[in-house]
């Protein structure tokens, strides 16, 4: 009897355990990216485990009503999703889901056996594109010469460089003309794959003819083709990291996003990154911050026209900018600056991708926009960019 009674009053005791079944599907979907493929997967999967754990706890749940809850929240997310009842789920338990070429779930096992039940990286964006503009990853903004071959980024894991040369006579604005990316070899993910775009060819595959990177069935890397000669993307889910490149009339832009803790495991030999440290002050066209008047004298090389002398004014290169970006943050007064100097209407166009690969990778939509005006959000003395009055009166009277 004793026996029977206390097995009795621990069944009444037993506590709901609705909010760890909740906590449990937040860590396995909250590093899932939408935008990416096979998140219907793996959320169907973190589901169907979310629904089952529920179901374990009917009993103990009945009168809860979180609980009641979360039964028709997991009912509507898999209506939305498509999601079928049966199928594989998404184990709980880091120790079998650990896959080494997964930054994600290699990161969410090691801060689990660490005490945190919440997964937390950090990501980092860089982006080059136009005159050059750079934003590095400490979300300062740049405006540099760097003509020839430049490293962006050269740690442990990934090296980018890209080569830059001359817009226009004349002038020291330069554009990108060739990228190159080396995915170094790691475990059993990948082995080393190297990648090259230049003008007019901004191929879907590595330069070994390959798309993908490791297993093919896993895909640890791989190359996407947005759009064809024109946009590529590359995901390396084993260093959590991805790729855009784009070419947007002669010239190319990138933008990447990697954890931080990645992107700062580099040697000390290794120091010159454009992304990582700005480029050196003697290759910043911008004086802290003011751009110098664009030469436009000079537009037509000797013997050619490959750069018509621009029909640009002020007024109208603010309109043309104003026609793509409504917000007049940094990536507009470069639309407006890159204008002036070349008279190349793709530059607007770059500059609007630019902040579209910004929408679509920094962690962080705050940081989204960097304002002229602004001193917060990451942006010191030395990267802030505006067109003062006594500059537009210049370039007006050059146009006249």
């Amino acid at each position: 009897l004793p026996s029977l009674l206390c097995l009795g009053d621990c069944q009444l005791q037993t506590p709901c355990q609705i909010q760890k079944c909740t906590t449990d599907f937040v860590s396995l979907t909250s590093h899932l990216n939408s935008a990416l493929e096979g998140f219907d997967l793996e959320f169907c999967k973190a589901l169907r485990a979310y629904s089952a754990c529920t179901y374990r706890n009917s009993k103990v749940c009945r009168g809860n009503l979180v609980y009641h809850s979360a039964v028709l929240g997991i009912s509507d997310l898999m209506s939305q999703r498509n999601c079928s009842k049966d199928g594989p789920t998404s184990s709980t338990n880091p120790e079998v889901t650990h896959d080494p070429c997964n930054y994600s779930g290699h990161t969410e096992a090691r801060e689990y056996q660490g005490g945190e039940k919440t997964p937390t990286i950090t990501y980092l964006f860089c982006g080059l594109f136009g005159d050059p503009h750079l934003r590095t990853f400490k979300d300062r903004f740049q405006t540099c010469k760097v003509e020839g071959a430049w490293p962006l980024i050269d740690n442990n894991y990934l090296s980018v460089q890209v080569t830059n040369v001359p817009v226009v006579p004349g002038s020291s604005a330069t554009a990108t003309n060739k990228i190159t990316i080396i995915f170094k070899s790691y475990q059993d993910c990948t082995d080393q794959k190297v990648y090259q775009a230049v003008t007019d060819d901004l191929p879907a595959a590595f330069v070994d003819g390959t798309t993908s990177g490791g297993d093919g069935n896993t895909k640890s890397l791989r190359i996407v083709e947005k759009l064809s000669g024109k946009y590529v993307e590359m995901h390396a889910k084993y260093i959590g990291t991805t790729v855009y490149i784009r070419q947007l009339g002669h010239y190319l832009t990138l933008a990447i996003r990697m954890p931080q803790e990645l992107v700062m495991a580099y040697e000390e030999s290794q120091d010159l990154q454009l992304c990582v440290n700005g480029c050196p002050s003697s290759e910043r066209i911008d004086d802290s911050g003011h751009l110098p008047l664009p030469v436009m004298g000079q537009l037509l090389p000797q013997g050619g026209a490959a750069h018509p002398r621009s029909v640009y004014t002020l007024e109208t290169a603010t309109t043309k900018c104003h026609e793509k970006m409504l917000v007049k943050d940094i990536y507009f007064y470069s639309c407006v600056f890159d204008l002036l100097t070349t008279g190349d209407a793709n530059f607007t166009a770059a500059a609007h991708s630019a902040l579209q690969d910004v929408e679509a990778l920094h962690p962080r939509k705050e940081h989204w926009h960097i304002f002229p005006s602004s001193g917060g959000g990451g942006v010191g003395k030395g990267s802030k960019f505006f067109v003062s009055l006594r500059l537009v009166c210049l370039i007006l009277v050059v146009f006249l």
